[in-house]
């Protein structure tokens, strides 16, 4: 399963009073719904009749036509079994009347929740009309001829297709303790709003920002869905506005001010609450506290869910915004923090220099970044910075020009040590060919520039600050006891395809004006590891991505497995919709492969990592986000994809 489930919300151009007309409509929306394969279609409060009946409530003529109109949207849900409908209607019990949400599915009403909260301040006298949830004494309500006797609680949660939801009613999501706490706690994954929510300025803001912590605070899904224009205007407008948010993140929303008659419709990730729950034992602990309050589980016959997550907005890159501002202010606020945590770590130290070994290309550009802007800060001047650049056979002639200009334009402390040397000479006593070029070959000059940087941070009492990033410790693509170690790791929380945007964000910064030049030129450099001599032109030969894969594939890979540890099929899945314009789904599916196969393997390097200060919502520290035993097989996961079919 990829878990995910349709909700569609739908705004009627309601007629006050009109209940025929309304229920025409309503039934008009479930065929649209049904079209687009939703599971759930939800209206607003009092979709039935229009929440601005005020006496007219009172009317058996009203009541009447609502009893034949809930028959006649239950008759039409048989034609759209698949689907389930929460419509808003006026319920009396006894002597009360509440105002209900009805579920209805299958040609069936599978139960009432009533309104809690009933506003009765500044524009809204609904005490007039509707008594509380917390008055029901009655665990049923009887709808006439041909409904009979239905299910009514306060903070019920419907299992609908393997998904647990709960409902609540406008007023009741702007109170202290809103009953979707407790619906969210006792197993709700889904909260349903049915609201009639009169406009003011500021309002709209407001509900959004409102809906979106709910979201977040519960690690739920949270649908509202608001009365719109043609509701009464004697005294209020109500806009229409639908939000549909998911941990924290809107997915969707009305994008007019003033709206109505339409339909609204988004995917949403249940894998990605049941995710965050799984992990967040706060919200088990506090579920723990409220069990006596946790209302009924009303379990239905609604089949399983059928949403396949093609309405799903995806992001090819999920550690970058796509918005330039929003990613400028990422990149700025997790500079800061790498910042931050240096200046920390060189404080304690008490007047440490910071060795950054530079190669000119993306990492060691960003650590050698936050060092100056640490000594900066620290009021100490950018030669305190030791910047190291090692040539060996495989330098380019591009890279060279580049570690040297951003150290000189920077101001650090600047020195060549060549390897070429030290490297040949330990080929000689460990009797390795020079001419074989294998991983001992190569990791002899990651391990002699490790070395070099070690002790020449001895010397001159400093720290060496590592440049590997997140993308790289995942891959395992550091050789053991040469980059892979530092005294402190900047960029290791930090994946690549995150890192060349936080280069080109920093650049625009008034302190680093002058390397502006050698910075973007650094950005247009493939990524290479350059350990292997370059061609006849002297450019770069080795390139990192043709031989481990597009970061942006392994970075797309990582959150998935990290964040919310998805199955192989879903990731696979989700990569080939966001990257359906890139790569065919072999080649996607041959490069997760290598993902699970190097991430599983290389284990052992991220068991002994360096500090180094978390940034985001992953790492792979063994003293943090990342605990995993270094011999696990991979198995389970690969056969999973190699079931697949591409």
């Amino acid at each position: 399963m990829l878990d995910f489930i349709r909700i569609a919300c739908a705004v009627p151009a309601v007629r006050v009073g009109d209940v025929k007309q309304n229920t025409r409509d309503i039934c008009d929306f479930m065929k649209q719904a049904e079209e687009n394969q939703a599971d759930i279609l939800l209206f607003p409060e009092m979709a039935l009749t229009g929440y601005t009946c005020q006496d007219l409530f009172f009317q058996d003529a009203l009541y009447n036509a609502v009893l034949d109109g809930i028959r006649q949207i239950t008759a039409c849900s048989r034609a759209c079994p698949a689907l389930t409908i929460v419509v808003g209607a006026p319920v009396r019990v006894g002597m009360q009347m509440f105002n209900c949400a009805l579920v209805i599915s299958g040609g069936a009403v599978l139960g009432a929740a009533p309104k809690t909260y009933i506003p009765n301040y500044n524009e809204f006298y609904e005490k007039r009309w509707f008594s509380s949830g917390t008055e029901l004494r009655d665990s049923s309500a009887d709808l006439g001829e041909g409904l009979g006797k239905v299910p009514i609680f306060r903070q019920p949660v419907f299992q609908i297709g393997g998904a647990r939801v709960g409902i609540e009613i406008c007023e009741d999501l702007w109170t202290p303790l809103p009953p979707s706490v407790i619906m969210a706690l006792s197993g709700a994954e889904v909260i349903l709003n049915l609201s009639a929510s009169n406009e003011t300025i500021g309002k709209r803001a407001y509900r959004r920002d409102l809906v979106k912590h709910q979201s977040a605070a519960l690690n739920c899904v949270y649908a509202y869905c608001s009365a719109g224009e043609t509701e009464s205007t004697q005294d209020l407008v109500f806009s229409g506005q639908c939000i549909l948010a998911e941990n924290g993140r809107i997915l969707a929303q009305t994008q007019e001010a003033i709206a109505g008659n339409y339909l609204l419709i988004q995917d949403c990730d249940l894998g990605r609450v049941r995710a965050d729950r799984q992990k967040n034992k706060s919200f088990q602990d506090t579920a723990a506290g409220y069990r006596e309050h946790f209302g009924p589980v009303i379990v239905t016959n609604a089949p399983d869910l059928r949403s396949d997550g093609s309405r799903y907005p995806l992001e090819k890159l999920p550690f970058v915004p796509s918005g330039r501002q929003d990613r400028v202010e990422r990149c700025m606020e997790i500079f800061r923090m790498q910042v931050a945590g240096l200046k920390q770590r060189l404080s304690v130290i008490g007047g440490a220099k910071a060795v950054v070994g530079i190669s000119g290309g993306l990492d060691s550009t960003l650590a050698l970044l936050a060092a100056v802007e640490a000594m900066r800060q620290m009021g100490r001047p950018a030669s305190d910075v030791h910047g190291i650049t090692m040539p060996c056979f495989g330098t380019s002639d591009r890279t060279y020009r580049n570690a040297w200009e951003l150290m000189q334009t920077l101001g650090v402390s600047a020195k060549e040590i060549n390897i070429r040397g030290a490297v040949s000479l330990h080929f000689a006593d460990i009797g390795h060919d020079p001419d074989v070029h294998n991983g001992t070959y190569e990791n002899s000059q990651a391990r002699e520039r490790t070395q070099i940087l070690m002790d020449y941070a001895g010397m001159v009492g400093g720290i060496v600050v590592g440049t590997g990033d997140l993308s790289e410790l995942a891959l395992g693509w550091c050789t053991y006891n040469g980059d892979h170690m530092s005294m402190y790791g900047v960029n290791a929380s930090i994946p690549k395809t995150l890192i060349r945007w936080m280069i080109d964000a920093i650049s625009d910064m008034p302190d680093f004006s002058a390397a502006r030049a050698v910075l973007q030129d650094v950005l247009d450099t493939p990524i290479s590891p350059e350990l292997l001599p370059p061609d006849a032109q002297g450019k770069i030969a080795q390139y990192t991505e043709d031989l481990v894969g597009p970061y942006a594939l392994h970075d797309f890979f990582l959150y998935y497995v990290l964040r919310y540890g998805f199955s192989p099929k879903k990731i696979y899945t989700l990569a080939c919709r966001a990257f359906a314009d890139d790569f065919p789904p072999e080649t996607i599916r041959s490069w997760l492969q290598v993902f699970y196969r190097r991430f599983f393997s290389q284990q052992f390097k991220r068991s002994c990592l360096p500090d180094g200060v978390k940034v985001g919502s992953v790492s792979l520290s063994p003293r943090g986000d990342w605990r995993m035993p270094t011999d696990a097989s991979a198995r389970i996961w690969l056969d999973e994809l190699q079931s697949l079919s591409p």
